[in-house]
């Protein structure tokens, strides 16, 4: 059984449906998954400034925070955030940081890798902000896995190829098929997952 980590910042609550629904996605294939929101760092004032940004906050109070000690633990991971300005979040930015140890030791090292996220508008930085965020997993030597146009349900929820994203909504719900798209990237980078501990466990010679 593959385990795989989901690690997301979210301030109303987009992203948080998606890593849910990447969550049973991977959990649909055997995968033992953990799914992990980053700390909060924005000042109190600004978060009861807008709408849903507190509420959520509470709604998601028993989500476990991110440990570094997530991604050793796991065989692959996903990693989730809202577009700031075309670029990730500094609340995932500053959770990613701390992982130089890690890094260093060769422990995040060819274990598949999937990013996800959204924007307020179409056009609003959603590829930009996951190509960003995937300029770190080469400096981990990470195995980056892309949605690519590997099932159609990538297409039906606008055909984005570096990782699933959705476009905020007034009414803070997910469209469904962007849901659909992000439960098939959870199968599809779990399955990696499984395949390279696997090939890893028989290296090693633990295997049969």
């Amino acid at each position: 059984m593959g385990k795989i980590a989901i690690v997301y910042y979210s301030s109303t609550g987009h992203t948080y449906q998606m890593a849910k629904a990447i969550a049973r996605g991977a959990e649909s294939v055997g995968a033992e998954v953990r799914v992990r929101k980053t700390a909060e760092i924005a000042p109190q004032a600004a978060i009861d400034s807008r709408p849903g940004w507190r509420e959520h906050l509470n709604a998601t109070a028993d989500v476990p925070e991110a440990e570094t000690a997530d991604l050793e633990w796991a065989d692959g991971f996903l990693f989730g955030t809202p577009t700031r300005f075309g670029l990730p979040a500094a609340q995932l930015k500053q959770f990613l940081d701390q992982t130089g140890g890690l890094w260093f030791q060769g422990k995040l090292q060819d274990k598949p890798v999937g990013v996800f996220g959204g924007a307020s508008n179409a056009h609003g930085g959603q590829e930009s902000t996951l190509l960003a965020l995937n300029n770190m997993f080469y400096h981990w030597g990470a195995i980056i896995v892309p949605t690519g146009y590997t099932s159609p349900l990538i297409r039906a929820c606008g055909g984005n190829p570096y990782g699933t994203s959705y476009t905020a909504s007034p009414d803070g719900k997910i469209p469904q098929a962007h849901l659909d798209a992000a439960h098939f990237q959870g199968q599809r980078v779990a399955r990696y997952a499984q395949l390279l501990a696997d090939r890893r466990l028989y290296l090693s010679g633990k295997g049969e």
